[in-house]
C-alpha cells in the first residue's frame, strides 16, 4: 500500500493542470460550503503547508522502513490526514493543542510557524524510543513538545477530551483569578479526535460536559476537530453520523468541511475565529481518509473493498495543496516533485541517523519522571498553619483545612458534584462557597470524567484543583483519567508537563443508615497499582489537616497526583473508648507530617497492629482490650498508603517481633498485601498476619457486618499470633 500511494500521488501530479483538484466528497451541514481560502494565502505559507505534509507523509515511510528491519516499533501514521496542518495554520502557536495519534502534519505545521527545525527529527526519535527524543524520552510515541504547546497524549481512546475541557476552562479561570498560566489569555484549546473516538463515553461525556458549562453562560474556548476519515480500524462509520450525532446543538456550534482540500481552510478560520471571539466551544467536522491501513501490519483489503481504497486515492490531501501551489506564477509540477524528493531524502537520512541512538537502558531512567520527591521542599511550601485549638470532627476539620487553604492561595480550585450550595453530602466543604465565590468553590455536572478532566486541565494550566468525589465507587466511572492521563503525563513528558490535583474522596465501610456497595465501597485496588500516585488516608482530624496541606505541597512542588481517602462513618465520629468520652475529637495539628510518615500509638513490646482508616479506631479499641490482661500492643497507623511508611513500619514491626495487619478492604487486592510484601521484602523475620474484608460487595444493612472486618476478628487474630 506505501508503494502504491506513493506512485499514485507522483503519477497525479504529473499530469496534474493549474487549477485541477481531486475529487471529493464534501460533507453536508450549515457549513459545508465556502469559497478557497487558499487563494489568500502567499506562496510561501502554501510551500510551508505542503512542506509539513508531505514530511509527515514520508516520516510514515520511514517508520515503515525502520519497522520492516526491526529497528522501530508499532506504527501507527497520520498518512491521508495530513490536511490538519491547515489547522494548525489557522491557529495562533499560543494555542494549548491535545493531539491524537495521526495529526503529525498539524505537529510539523506548529513547529514551523515556531520556527523549530527539529520537528521532523523529534518525530523520528519517538519511532525507534531513543532515549534523546525531548518529550517521552524514548518511553513512548508521542506527539507532543512544551516549546510548541502541544500537550502529549497517548493513544488510549478519547481519554484526552475531559483534559481538554479542563484546560480551556482553566484559560478563563486563570484570567479571572489573576493567576500565572502558560496560555495568554486570549488563547484556545483545540483538540483533535477521530470518527470512531468520538462515539466513545469519554468524548460523548466530555462534549456534553462542554455543551453544559456553555449554556450556563461561563466561557469556554474549546475547539474540538473530529477527523473522520469513515474507520475506526475495521469498522464503519455511518456516512452523516457525526453530523447528527453533533451538528444540531444549541451550546455546540458545528463546522464541517472537506479536510482533504485547502478550502477547509476557510472553514477553520472561522470556527477558529468563533472559539476566539465568543469563547464558547465548536465542533470542527473534518472529512479525511485513511491510508495505509490503521497501524502496524493491517491490511484493508482484508474487510475494504478495492474500490473504496481506490476512490480514496484520489482524495490525496498532498494534491490538494499541491494544487493550490500551481496557481502561484512561476512553479511546475517539476518543482513539486522536486520538493517531495527532497523531503524524502532528507527524511531518510534522519531515519538512518536516529536508528543508532541508544534507548533507556535501566529501570532508573525509565522512572526518573514518573514521581519526583522533593521532601525538604514540600515541608516549605506547606508553611506555617493558623493555630486552631477547638477540639474538631474529621469532617470539620477537613473543612477548616480548606477554608484556610483557599485564603492563602489564589490558585486553589475546589469542585464536584454538590460540594457548593449544599456543602458537600456530609457537610464537609459547607460555607466554603458562599466565603470564597462560584469562581473558586462551585458545582459539577454529575460525571466523574468531567470532574478529573476539568481537575487535569486545570492543574497542567497554573492552577492546583481540589475536586471531590463523592463516593469511592464512583471512582471507577473514571479511573482511567487517573490511570491513563494524570499519572502518566510526567512519565509521558519527561517532567516537562505536571498533573498537579488533590482529588478528595468520601469512602470505605461501616456508614451506618446509608449503606450498600455504593455508599460504603471498601476496595482501593484500582489506585494501589498505578504508579507514583499518592495516596493519602487520615483517620483522625489532628493527622487529616496537615496530611492535606501536605498533599496540596506535594501537588505544588512535584507536581504531584494525590488522592484524599476520607473515611465516611468517622467524618463524624466523637467517641472512642466509650459513649461520650469525646476519644476521636483533636485539635488539628500545626506539625507538619511528610509523604510517608505513618504515626504510632502506644510502646507496646508485645504485638505491632499495622493499619489505617477505620481500622485505627477498632485496633486502638482492641488494644485497650487486651491491656487490660496485660498484653502491651502498639498501633501504627500508615496514613499513608503511598508512598508506604517503610522505615516506621519495620521499626514498629521489630520492636514486638510480631504484626497484625488490620485491613478493612478486601482480601484480596488488598492494602494487607501490599504491607506484608513489603515487610518480606525488607528481610523481616518476625511473625505476620493479617485480617481483612471479605472479597464480597457490600450488601445494604446489617448484611455488611458479615463481611466487613470487626473488632472481635481483630481480636482473635492477635490472640492467635500471641499464643
Amino acid at each position: 500500500m506505501q508503494d502504491e500511494l506513493d506512485r499514485h500521488f507522483l503519477d497525479r501530479l504529473a499530469r496534474l493542470e493549474v487549477g485541477e483538484l481531486q475529487p471529493s466528497r464534501r460533507p453536508t451541514g450549515p457549513y459545508a460550503d465556502r469559497s478557497s481560502r487558499s487563494a489568500s494565502y502567499t506562496g510561501s505559507q502554501l510551500w510551508q503547508l505542503f512542506e509539513a505534509q508531505a514530511t509527515s507523509r514520508h516520516l510514515d515511510f520511514a517508520a515503515r522502513a525502520l519497522k520492516s528491519t526491526g529497528r522501530s516499533f508499532y506504527t501507527i501514521g497520520s498518512a491521508g490526514h495530513e490536511g490538519n496542518a491547515a489547522v494548525a495554520a489557522e491557529l495562533q502557536p499560543t494555542d494549548p493543542a491535545l493531539l491524537h495519534y495521526r495529526s503529525g502534519a498539524f505537529f510539523l505545521q506548529r513547529a514551523a510557524q515556531l520556527s523549530y527545525q527539529d520537528g521532523p527529527r523529534d518525530v523520528l526519535l519517538g519511532v525507534v524510543a531513543a532515549a534523546a527524543e525531548p518529550i517521552a524520552g524514548g518511553r513512548h510515541k508521542v506527539i507532543g513538545n512544551a516549546a510548541l504547546n502541544v500537550i502529549p497524549q497517548t493513544s488510549t481512546i478519547a481519554s484526552h477530551l475531559p483534559r481538554s475541557l479542563g484546560v480551556a476552562f482553566a484559560i478563563e479561570r486563570a484570567r479571572k483569578l489573576g493567576v500565572e498560566s502558560p496560555w495568554p489569555g486570549d488563547a484556545i484549546a483545540v483538540c483533535s479526535f477521530g470518527d470512531a473516538s468520538a462515539n466513545h463515553s469519554t468524548a460523548a461525556g466530555a462534549i456534553n460536559a462542554a455543551c453544559h458549562v456553555s449554556h450556563q453562560g461561563l466561557p469556554l474556548p474549546l475547539l474540538f476537530v473530529c477527523e473522520d476519515n469513515g474507520l475506526g480500524i475495521s469498522v464503519r462509520t455511518q456516512p452523516e453520523w457525526i453530523n447528527t450525532a453533533y451538528g444540531h446543538r444549541d451550546q455546540l456550534r458545528y463546522f464541517g468541511a472537506d479536510g482533504c482540500s485547502l478550502d477547509a481552510m476557510a472553514t477553520t478560520a472561522e470556527a477558529v475565529h468563533y472559539v476566539r471571539e465568543r469563547r464558547r466551544p465548536a465542533f470542527l467536522h473534518l472529512s479525511m481518509v485513511r491510508y495505509l491501513g490503521h497501524a502496524g501490519s493491517d491490511a484493508e483489503v482484508a474487510y475494504r473493498p478495492p474500490a473504496h481504497i481506490a476512490a480514496d486515492l484520489d482524495r490525496d490531501p498532498l494534491l490538494g495543496t499541491a494544487g493550490s501551489i500551481l496557481r502561484l506564477d512561476g512553479v511546475s509540477v517539476e518543482d513539486i516533485a522536486a520538493r517531495y524528493e527532497a523531503i524524502r531524502e532528507r527524511v531518510a537520512a534522519l531515519a538512518e541517523e536516529v536508528a543508532a541512538l541508544p534507548q533507556l537502558d535501566s529501570a532508573a531512567a525509565v522512572v526518573a519522571p514518573l514521581a519526583p520527591r522533593h521532601p525538604e521542599a514540600v515541608a516549605t511550601a506547606v508553611g506555617t498553619p493558623k493555630d486552631h485549638s477547638a477540639e474538631l470532627t474529621l469532617a470539620q476539620s477537613i473543612n477548616m483545612t480548606l477554608e484556610d487553604l483557599l485564603t492563602e492561595r489564589q490558585d486553589l480550585l475546589v469542585f464536584g458534584e454538590d460540594v457548593a450550595r449544599k456543602g458537600g453530602v456530609y457537610g464537609v466543604t459547607r460555607g466554603l462557597l458562599k466565603k470564597f465565590g462560584a469562581a473558586r468553590v462551585f458545582d459539577t455536572l454529575l460525571d466523574e470524567q468531567s470532574i478529573l478532566g476539568l481537575a487535569l486541565g486545570a492543574g497542567i494550566s497554573g492552577l492546583i484543583p481540589i475536586p471531590e468525589i463523592q463516593y469511592l465507587a464512583y471512582l471507577h466511572n473514571a479511573g482511567d483519567q487517573l490511570r491513563g492521563e494524570a499519572a502518566t503525563l510526567q512519565f509521558f513528558s519527561s517532567g516537562q508537563y505536571r498533573n498537579p490535583m488533590v482529588v478528595r474522596i468520601a469512602g470505605y465501610g461501616y456508614q451506618k443508615g446509608f449503606g450498600g456497595h455504593f455508599h460504603n465501597d471498601n476496595s482501593i485496588a484500582a489506585l494501589l497499582d498505578i504508579p507514583g500516585l499518592v495516596i493519602a488516608s487520615p483517620a483522625r482530624p489532628d493527622d487529616a489537616a496537615p496530611m492535606l496541606r501536605s498533599c496540596v505541597a506535594a501537588a505544588d512542588v512535584d507536581g504531584s497526583v494525590c488522592v484524599f481517602l476520607e473515611p465516611i462513618a468517622l467524618y463524624h465520629t466523637r467517641d472512642l473508648h466509650t459513649e461520650g468520652d469525646n476519644g476521636w475529637l483533636a485539635a488539628p495539628s500545626a506539625e507538619h507530617v511528610p509523604l510517608g510518615a505513618g504515626r504510632t500509638y502506644g510502646a507496646g513490646k508485645d504485638l505491632t497492629l499495622v493499619t489505617f482508616g477505620n481500622g485505627v479506631p477498632m485496633s486502638l479499641r482492641v488494644a485497650n482490650r487486651l491491656g487490660r490482661e496485660g498484653i502491651r500492643a502498639r498501633v501504627l497507623d500508615l496514613r499513608w498508603l503511598a508512598p508506604l511508611p517503610l522505615s516506621d513500619l519495620l521499626r514498629e514491626a521489630k520492636a514486638t517481633g510480631r504484626v497484625l495487619v488490620v485491613d478493612e478492604t478486601r482480601k484480596t487486592g488488598g492494602v494487607a498485601e501490599t504491607v506484608l510484601a513489603a515487610l518480606i521484602d525488607s528481610g523481616y523475620t518476625g511473625r505476620m498476619a493479617r485480617v481483612s474484608g471479605d472479597d464480597s460487595f457490600i450488601p445494604l444493612g446489617d448484611a455488611a457486618l458479615h463481611v466487613l472486618l470487626s473488632e472481635e476478628t481483630i481480636e482473635e487474630a492477635a490472640r492467635r499470633l500471641l499464643s
